[in-house]
């Protein structure tokens, strides 16, 4: 690594190591600038950047996001299109953007310092001096297109979100918190009709304000080279000098030289109608005006004290609105970091005609919290947790510096001494000193007592029913002022600024920066040891293996031991499936919430749940029961701790306790149940996760634990659950006895430990598991083996095709998402996997074929294939589209075009998708923990050599042109073809007609179905009185749907 020292026009103003992780932070200011340089230094293979820049408006125009778009559309020197992110993709790196209220931030991230190097001085000039052409504003922001309709990237995904619920409400609240001169009553990604008349002028005038250097900071976290960074840092301004203003020119820093908000005079309490056809389900955020995000004692003080309200089954909130009144699934909270901070409290699952006293049942419970003694005891463990968590956070998450380092940047104090509070933990010690009536005065002040803003979200079909009304009228009421030939116009003057803005990049342009070596890249080196079972998979000779080897040896459990550099031991229990009876399988969704917050028996007494979560708490980092596609595996789930070394025998006590000594209360599965019903009417308003769902039911078998838990399987099979649990308690409570005797067996659990093995900081790591061992079946010789995703195809599944495209509309939507299922590879050893590889990640590399040929040209969002590679099938998807068929087969077209040789293939591109398969691997394995996690995948789950994704990349890299092509043709062709497979579309109600249409002159028959088609009740019948279509069980026909009933068509 190179010197420290600053070059000539950077002066460092502060390094400090962080004494709870291993992260030093490092603060540089250009003096020619003011441009800041903050880098934290952390080991690892990933290096991601930051580019943040405070964005300040006080309208609703979005050209803040607007910006987030147009940088990447050219710069200067640079008039491509698309150039920053082929450059990423060939340097094993990405880009991307978000634009916040507050801030606009461009990342950066690659696999190792050499890519970001490269990458880093091209990316900084399109953000200085972008080109902002009139022709990328028509195309990226708004456009009206031959047949009358808006679009624009942007104007589309705010399209998407304008309506929804969460917008409509988070938008109100601000005006009800913020005055017109406070950029944080807006919405800086633009509101439809403020986009509409954005002007290519108004962008630019934006970016000259705040795209100045004094007003960005370059965040970096990873391994860096200081020395060429601050040389490259140097060269570009040098290469922008005459771009940029005076360091003496006037300049206004955004949010802290505005003005602040006054304080709430009242409590206001409003609702806001939001469009849905199910009216049975509300939503609700409640907001108070929060201390000051410098003051690092108070923000600290707010997390504990929203910790100990709700964070958890046992926090007082919670407890007794979501456990005991069962008024709601939920309490959330989270809080906007700012000069005045925004604290959020969000009761979820509320029934609509209960959102006021809901509203009224939460602010009164506040004040008789604040009236009583605290429960000092758990406010000290609740300090004590989140201190332990942030130690966690800064080991494994690189956002935890990049998020807490852009906060300061906005808001803190620019000469460092705000950053610096970033080197310790102090803050902890303090507020262990604080007493009830501290506690008690903070929580008055900033919640019980104060001033605050409630929205309550009603859902209403008459406004989905109006608005829909209102846009075609609009739309109708525009073609009548153009005509045909204003519109001919339209479509022309778009063909023309795609043209312009469509300037091929040339190749030996592109080859310029070359591909950095791969030994550049230093990725995490996790060593597997192994003991009991697991031993059979093989065994390595490393320092880890040995001491496992010397370590007294237990029964033998199958245990897989991952050698890292950690401070904290990290466990998780593969638990498997295939052993539980199909009738059974949907009690897992409850199994699963329920594992961690039920009494238990000890000693021979009742331990209530509450004490059972406060005890986790005290002792954990983290639990969870975990979905055990985590781990590579869906058809499993997974039972997860994080703890200090010390209390490794503890975890597994704990872990011994919850499989056997839990006991099933019917009050605490009711309460669950309540809570999952209460969440069904909120998962049904979603379009992506219901194709994801009608396309399981279509193509998998019952008994698989994808299809089990769905939620439309949930809207059917928990309500009779609910109702036998009052009628026969007993019953249902030996239905959950008889499932965790199926599973928790000495054949059917595989452990991950992950630790610092090889320095001896795990005491007695194999003989402790005796205290799990010996409470299990007799030991086993041989581990039931790991479901293959395949094997649980249906017929269908397995042969695609004869179904066709399958229609579900959905009121709460207004765009399309579609899936298109084909055959696909049952093995990660298929000679085809290489090319299949290259293959997809050629189509999907950004500007490439589907990125041109779908989103480029509006058609949808987004457009890629799962890669599933041994699980018997292909999938194809598209993400909120204005009609998926469009979509589609644009995508078929341009994938045709390069198999039959219509359109050549380009080198730099294949080199590109290359270079993002080794990114994939060093974000597989971008933290200690998850490169142990990859281990256990390759090794365990899939039974692959240890070696295997590093013999893969040497594959990938001599993949021929030929050979993807032939997998194209071979694979990814049928995907599209009727016949070979099947296309589910769930989509707004005003598309079905036209889909049907598209969809029939593809070729594919049709058939439009309801969601509640898709449920399941598994064999568990109502109980009697209580027949569908009666009592509760009528509120499954839910308002995702359209109206109309159900019919197949044939096609012509």
């Amino acid at each position: 690594m190179g010197s420290h020292g600053p070059s000539v026009r950077f002066r460092k103003i502060q390094s400090f190591k962080t004494d709870y992780s291993l992260a030093t932070i490092t603060q540089y200011e250009s003096e020619r600038s003011g441009m800041q340089v903050i880098v934290a230094d952390r080991v690892g293979p990933k290096v991601n950047g930051y580019f943040t820049l405070a964005t300040e408006i006080f309208d609703d125009s979005g050209a803040p996001h607007t910006l987030e778009h147009l940088v990447f559309m050219g710069s200067k020197s640079y008039h491509y299109k698309g150039l920053l992110d082929k450059l990423a993709s060939r340097a094993y790196g990405s880009t991307n953007a978000w634009t916040a209220t507050d801030h606009t931030a461009y990342t950066l991230e690659t696999a190792g310092w050499e890519g970001f190097a490269q990458i880093l001085p091209v990316y900084l000039e399109h953000l200085i001096v972008p080109t902002i052409t009139d022709a990328a504003c028509l195309t990226e922001v708004h456009h009206i297109n031959g047949e009358g309709n808006d679009a624009g990237v942007v104007y589309s995904e705010m399209q998407g979100v304008q309506y929804t619920s969460p917008e409509l409400m988070d938008i109100q609240a601000r005006r009800l918190l913020y005055p017109e001169n406070v950029g944080f009553r807006y919405e800086t990604g633009g509101m439809m009709e403020a986009l509409r008349v954005l002007t290519p002028e108004k962008i630019r005038s934006f970016h000259r304000e705040m795209y100045q250097p004094r007003n960005m900071c370059v965040i970096i976290v990873g391994e860096v080279d200081h020395e060429n960074l601050l040389s490259i840092m140097d060269k570009f301004e040098e290469s922008v000098k005459d771009d940029l203003p005076p360091l003496d020119a006037s300049f206004k820093r955004p949010w802290m030289e505005s003005a602040q908000p006054p304080p709430l005079k009242k409590t206001t309490v409003e609702t806001v109608e939001f469009p849905e056809e199910d009216e049975s389900t509300g939503e609700m955020i409640v907001g108070y005006f929060g201390p000051n995000c410098n003051d690092v004692i108070d923000t600290t003080a707010m997390t504990v004290l929203l910790t100990y309200l709700c964070g958890s089954s046992v926090a007082v909130l919670e407890n007794v609105m979501v456990e005991k009144e069962e008024l709601a699934s939920s309490i959330s909270y989270w809080w906007d970091t700012r000069p005045n901070t925004i604290i959020w409290l969000q009761p979820t699952g509320v029934a609509t005609e209960k959102l006021a006293f809901v509203e009224q049942r939460l602010s009164s419970l506040l004040k008789e919290v604040a009236s009583k003694p605290l429960d000092m005891t758990y406010i000290k463990e609740c300090i004590q947790r989140e201190r332990r968590q942030i130690k966690a956070q800064a080991e494994e998450s690189e956002s935890f510096f990049s998020m807490n380092i852009i906060t300061d940047y906005l808001f803190g104090h620019r000469d460092g001494s705000t950053l610096k509070e970033l080197a310790d933990l102090g803050e902890y010690d303090v507020l262990e000193k604080w007493t009830d009536e501290q506690w008690r005065t903070f929580l008055k002040r900033w919640i019980s007592d104060a001033h605050h803003v409630s929205i309550l979200g009603k859902p209403s079909l008459q406004l989905a029913t109006k608005l829909k009304e209102d846009d075609a009228a609009r739309i109708e009421k525009r073609k009548e002022e153009y005509g045909a030939d204003g519109l001919q116009r339209l479509a022309q003057k778009l063909e023309d600024a795609k043209k312009q803005n469509e300037v091929e990049i040339p190749a030996s342009l592109l080859e310029t920066w070359r591909i950095p070596p791969v030994k550049s890249i230093h990725l995490i080196q996790s060593k597997t040891a192994r003991s009991g079972l697991a031993r059979k998979l093989g065994v390595q000779d490393n320092l880890a293996q040995r001491a496992i080897d010397t370590a007294p040896p237990g029964l033998p459990l199958f245990v897989q031991f991952e050698d890292v550099p950690t401070n904290f031991v990290h466990i998780a229990i593969h638990v498997g499936t295939s052993k539980i009876p199909v009738q059974l399988k949907p009690l897992l969704s409850i199994f699963s919430d329920n594992f961690f917050n039920t009494p238990i028996q000890r000693n021979g007494q009742r331990v209530s749940f509450e004490n059972v979560v406060m005890e986790l708490e005290k002792d954990t980092v983290s639990y969870t029961l975990d979905a055990g596609s985590k781990f590579g595996d869906s058809e499993s789930f997974l039972i997860r701790l994080q703890v200090e070394p010390e209390k490794y025998a503890t975890a597994i006590e704990w872990i011994r306790t919850m499989m056997f000594d839990s006991i099933f209360d019917a009050t605490r599965l009711k309460a669950g149940i309540a809570k999952q019903l209460a969440d069904v009417p909120e998962a049904k308003r979603d379009g992506r996760v219901m194709t994801n769902e009608v396309e399981m039911a279509i193509h998998n078998e019952p008994s698989s634990m994808l299809v089990a838990k769905r939620t439309l399987v949930k809207a059917v099979y928990l309500r009779r659950l609910k109702k036998l649990l009052e009628q026969d308690p007993d019953a249902i409570l030996a239905r959950f006895e008889e499932l965790r005797r199926h599973i928790f067996t000495f054949d059917n659990l595989r452990v991950l430990v992950t630790a610092d093995i090889s320095n001896s900081k795990l005491p007695d790591p194999v003989k402790t598991w005796d205290i799990l061992s010996r409470s299990l079946d007799e030991p086993a010789e041989t581990i039931k083996p790991i479901i293959k995703p395949h094997t649980v195809l249906n017929t269908e599944g397995l042969n695609p095709g004869s179904v066709g495209a399958t229609i579900v509309p959905m009121t709460a939507i207004d765009s399309s998402y579609s899936i298109s299922s084909g055959k696909g590879l049952t093995s990660f050893s298929d000679p085809a996997v290489p090319a299949l590889l290259v293959a997809m990640q050629y189509l999907e590399t950004v500007e490439g074929t589907l990125w041109n040929a779908v989103r480029g040209n509006g058609l949808a969002y987004g457009a890629y294939f799962a890669k599933e590679l041994d699980g018997g099938y292909l999938h194809f998807k598209v993400y909120r589209s204005p009609l998926a068929s469009k979509a589609i087969a644009a995508s078929r077209d341009a994938i045709a075009a390069l198999v039959n040789g219509t359109i050549e293939f380009e080198k730099p591109m294949i080199e590109g998708a290359v270079s993002q398969l080794v990114m994939g691997l060093a974000d597989e394995q971008a933290t200690l923990s998850t490169a142990a996690v990859q281990n256990f995948i390759v090794g365990t789950v899939r039974g692959l050599e240890p070696d295997y994704n590093t013999k893969m990349l040497d594959k990938v890299r001599t993949v021929s042109v030929e050979e993807i092509k032939d997998v194209m043709k071979t694979w990814l062709l049928p995907l599209f073809e009727p016949g070979k497979s099947n296309v589910v579309i769930c989509c707004a109600q005003a598309m079905v007609e036209k889909l049907e249409e598209e969809f029939r002159t593809m070729g594919y028959k049709t058939q439009v179905k309801q969601l509640s088609d898709f449920g399941d009740d598994y064999g568990l019948e109502a109980p009697e009185g209580a027949e569908d279509g009666e009592g509760d069980e009528d509120d499954d026909s839910d308002g995702s749907e359209g109206s109309g009933g159900s019919y197949d068509s044939e096609e012509d």
